[in-house]
């Protein structure tokens, strides 16, 4: 007998296993479809995210920092830490560990709030029927009232350095190093890029990252990109813009890549290399001929603002659809289509959607940039302040960065916060908090911040929006 569901959801990473979780709180009888293994060949949820992205990422990003302060950064506080080694398989099996337990957490989820969980492969057919292909090969056939596409994404390749996952990897295989490499190369200098390339140059490796675009950071505010290739490249990365990689070759496990540049072609051998060029969506044998789902001319499901694909019925959520790659954005849209699935009419607000590169220092942004905003022709105020001015941050020995707050001139709107720096990330969700209620900057400048923390960053750069600082000396007006 067919199953019947009122949602199935293909997909268990950030966007789907929500969107599962929210729809069975609503109570609609859920199923959500997913054909990810771990290395014990058990199925895994949590998608990318949670298995080889940002959660595993940050396990070795905050590994290496601890090794790094206690080399480098203990002794300016007092602290004498000799003979301080690194157990890389140590690190990477902590990281493992965590990995299980937060997968674990998710099925546990499921179970607590009564979702159907589908082992296989989830493919859409004609009349919202999905097709669940077992991982024993076994084929069965659900219904479904709803379906929510969320099927992710994966690394792209380039032709130029195909990966073997031993000398060239991709960002999972970068993830499982047991060695720290002498050498390595990082193809791209995107998020993903800068992460893994600070997390081996942290334990000593020899790090060149090449990046074809001329510019650092484009997404990023231009006055943030330019500090970060600044503190960066003092740490150590070789970042190299301008360099298009043309071919690679690897020989007595080393690999050599050529590049071009502004110098002309270039050679370097790295023990690995990282191709790190960005992620596609995974839309293969996602969807029936005859599905009624149609793809843009990037390959990405077309969906309006609400998640909803051609098919009344069947949304697409997360990597899949248009948007930025975050995972955070993807549990959001799980949410909304959920509860547009129930009757309610939520939304999102996609001009408020953070963006965080882990780094040390942190860097992380919300809303437009100073370059966006005068491209638009909409005149602004600008407020910094540096952690070097921060007496937080000087405790903390963490003073590099500053916070930046972007204003409307004649309303006083906050329209951006950018931050590199000691808890970027956190100080930018303030900063979004205050934006999604329409802040002015002189609204968070009237707020009491509690001394000293590095959230006084934040309130300072407000102040400095309109000249009014109190820690460092406010720009002349002209």
């Amino acid at each position: 007998m067919t199953q019947k569901f009122d949602v199935v959801v293909i997909g268990a990473g950030p966007g789907g296993y929500v969107a599962a979780i929210k729809a069975a709180q609503l109570g609609l009888k859920t199923a959500c479809i997913e054909k990810y293994q771990d290395k014990d060949g058990k199925v895994a949820l949590g998608g990318t995210c949670l298995n080889v992205g940002c959660i595993p990422s940050k396990a070795l990003l905050d590994s290496s920092y601890k090794y790094h302060e206690a080399h480098e950064g203990f002794k300016v506080h007092g602290i004498e830490a000799k003979g301080v080694t690194i157990d890389v398989p140590q690190m990477v099996a902590r990281k493992n560990t965590i990995i299980k337990n937060l997968t674990g957490g998710v099925a546990g989820l499921f179970k607590a709030n009564g979702v159907t969980l589908l082992e296989g492969h989830g493919k859409l057919l004609a009349g919202k029927k999905v097709e669940v292909t077992g991982t024993d090969g076994k084929v069965e056939v659900v219904e479904a009232e709803n379906v929510i596409l969320a099927s992710g994404s994966k690394p792209v390749d380039i032709p130029p350095a195909p990966v073997d996952q031993d000398v060239i990897v991709d960002s999972t295989g970068a993830l499982e190093f047991q060695a720290v490499p002498k050498k390595l190369g990082v193809i791209g200098a995107g998020v993903i890029g800068l992460e893994l390339g600070s997390v081996w140059a942290r334990l000593g490796a020899e790090v060149t990252v090449l990046e074809a675009m001329d510019k650092f950071l484009a997404a990023a505010d231009e006055q943030i990109s330019k500090e970060a290739l600044k503190i960066l490249s003092k740490q150590g990365l070789d970042i190299r813009l301008g360099a298009r990689v043309t071919g690679s070759e690897v020989k007595k496990k080393q690999v050599t890549v050529t590049f071009t540049d502004a110098t002309g072609e270039q050679k370097l051998t790295f023990d690995k290399l990282i191709v790190a060029v960005g992620r596609r969506p995974v839309t293969t044998n996602l969807l029936a001929a005859d599905s009624g789902v149609t793809l843009d001319e990037r390959g990405f499901i077309f969906v309006n603002d609400q998640c909803e694909t051609s098919v009344p019925g069947v949304y697409a959520i997360g990597d899949v659809v248009r948007g930025a790659m975050l995972a955070h954005k993807a549990s959001e849209e799980g949410v909304m289509v959920a509860e547009r699935i129930k009757g309610h009419k939520a939304q999102m607000n996609y001009d408020l959607i953070p963006s965080v590169i882990y780094t040390h220092p942190e860097i992380a942004w919300v809303g437009k940039t100073e370059q966006q905003l005068k491209g638009e022709g909409v005149e602004i105020n600008v407020g910094t302040f540096p952690f070097a001015a921060s007496g937080r941050a000087m405790a903390a020995n963490d003073t590099a960065g500053l916070v930046k707050v972007i204003a409307d001139a004649k309303t006083d709107r906050v329209l951006g916060v950018h931050v590199i720096g000691p808890s970027a990330a956190e100080l930018v969700q303030q900063g979004a908090i205050g934006m999604e209620f329409g802040t002015s900057a002189e609204d968070l400048g009237m707020m009491v911040f509690s001394h000293p923390t590095l959230s006084e960053a934040l309130h300072e750069a407000a102040l400095a929006v309109n000249g009014h600082a109190i820690h460092i000396a406010n720009r002349k007006k002209r």
